[in-house]
């Protein structure tokens, strides 16, 4: 049951630099095993001595990616509010948003299946590749759309255990699915000679059982009635919230796609190479959201338990405290892509003159992780407080910032100015969501009185 309005709350425990890295680190650690994967995936099929099956697989996992990705929110989203139940020791709502999120995740995952062709000829149609590609790419995807349901339920059920600060949970669950579905890849495609059509069994297989394991990790909510108090799971008001909810996190993440995309179209305006070094040099943002990405989810565990336990000094110390080493790994970051950036880039590609456009451009991606960690920490805090509304307009504000920076500088500084819109709008976001921030608070105080 929820706590009494206005009742004494038993003290929270201790914010901590050890509970803010307990949080944190095993996110990290996730976060670096999804390109071993992807390594592996081509390696495998490299072995087959064609390019088809690996520009297959490649572009085969981007489309299905991308599907997944749209229902993102319910990871987001999920841990808002369940650390807000937590910290409102509210034990049937935090059980009823489990069931809530499987249940969009399952529903979600069946949509897809059902409408695989329609969404296989518009992703063909809006990224032709060649016929024989395209086969392929088209087997690949037949075989693993039918893990959907899996791979977009695993949003919610880690966002639940991101809330509940059980991040070990996580990475036991990335870990599993991951060295699974190398061991795989490895079987169905070097020993039993499957091809493009095993790397996609492999994933498949590997997708459901980490979904098995993540349920296994949630088993005490399993134990109690809560889960399937089928009042509560299905109550107006709370789908509603979670709708608007998840609505604007959606909004929110559609906007930040669309940057990067017309990022990436711009540059492609400016030559292959320029293209080229772009996509060299974004692996360096990936690094920078992969390292930060733990310490804004341990924001959002945090600040949502702080917000449903009313407590407005638990919420500034927790956005303090994870903020504080997130500014530490970006410094770190940093000075790593300074030092270690030119011989990171001559690993990516053998190219010579990718290699030196890669160069001329890589100060501004020295400057990604400070530009770029208020945001992070900003979008943890306020996805933590379910402050969706604010996120979605300060994003609206940032885009349209990018827009204008790029059609004002791009004209005369070509890839230096899209790089600069880029990094300009970090900062807006970043300081647009930190203008916003007083209020997160005052709601805090508005809900004790």
């Amino acid at each position: 049951m929820a706590a009494p309005a206005g009742a004494e709350r038993p003290a929270a425990p201790q914010i901590t630099h050890r509970r803010v890295l307990n949080i944190a680190l095993p996110i990290v650690l996730s976060n670096a095993t999804v390109p071993i994967l992807g390594a592996v995936d081509t390696g495998v099929v490299g072995q087959m001595g064609l390019a088809a099956p690996i520009g297959a697989v490649g572009i085969g996992a981007i489309i299905l990616s991308a599907f997944y990705w749209v229902f993102g929110f319910l990871r987001m989203g999920t841990v808002g509010l369940t650390a807000q139940a937590a910290g409102n020791e509210d034990v049937p709502e935090v059980a009823a948003l489990l069931t809530r999120g499987l249940l969009i995740g399952l529903g979600a995952g069946v949509a897809i299946i059902m409408l695989q062709a329609l969404l296989f000829y518009a992703a063909f149609a809006v990224s032709p590749a060649s016929a024989e590609v395209e086969r392929l790419a088209r087997q690949y995807m037949a075989i693993r759309i039918w893990s959907a349901p899996a791979a977009i339920s695993l949003y919610a059920i880690t966002g639940w255990l991101i809330a509940q600060e059980r991040t070990r949970a996580v990475l036991v669950i990335q870990l599993w699915m991951n060295g699974l579905n190398i061991v795989l890849d490895i079987w169905f495609v070097m020993g039993l000679g499957w091809g493009v059509q095993g790397v996609a069994f492999a994933t498949f297989l590997a997708e459901w059982s980490g979904a098995a394991m993540g349920l296994w990790c949630c088993r005490a909510a399993f134990a109690g009635p809560h889960w399937r108090n089928w009042v509560q799971v299905f109550d107006r008001i709370r789908w509603v919230r979670m709708a608007k909810l998840n609505t604007d996190i959606l909004i929110r993440s559609l906007l930040l796609e669309a940057m990067f995309v017309s990022f990436m179209f711009m540059g492609s305006d400016l030559g292959d190479v320029t293209l080229a070094a772009n996509q060299v040099l974004m692996q360096f943002l990936m690094i920078t959201a992969f390292g930060l990405d733990g310490f804004a989810f341990a924001a959002e565990a945090l600040v949502g338990h702080a917000v449903g336990a009313r407590q407005r000094a638990a919420l500034r110390r927790g956005a303090v405290m994870a903020s504080f080493w997130a500014g530490i790994t970006a410094l770190l970051l940093t000075v790593a892509f300074w030092m270690l950036g030119p011989m990171i880039i001559d690993l990516m590609t053998k190219a010579p003159e990718v290699q030196t456009a890669a160069r001329v451009y890589l100060p501004y991606l020295v400057l990604v992780p400070l530009a770029g960690v208020g945001a992070f920490m900003l979008d943890g805090i306020f996805i933590g407080a379910t402050r969706s509304r604010d996120m979605r307009n300060m994003m609206a504000v940032s885009f349209a910032v990018y827009v204008v920076a790029v059609l004002t500088l791009v004209p005369s500084l070509g890839n230096h100015g899209l790089w600069s819109a880029m990094l300009i709008a970090f900062v807006v976001r970043g300081l647009t969501l930190w203008l916003r921030y007083p209020a997160l608070e005052r709601s805090v105080i508005a809900a004790v009185r």
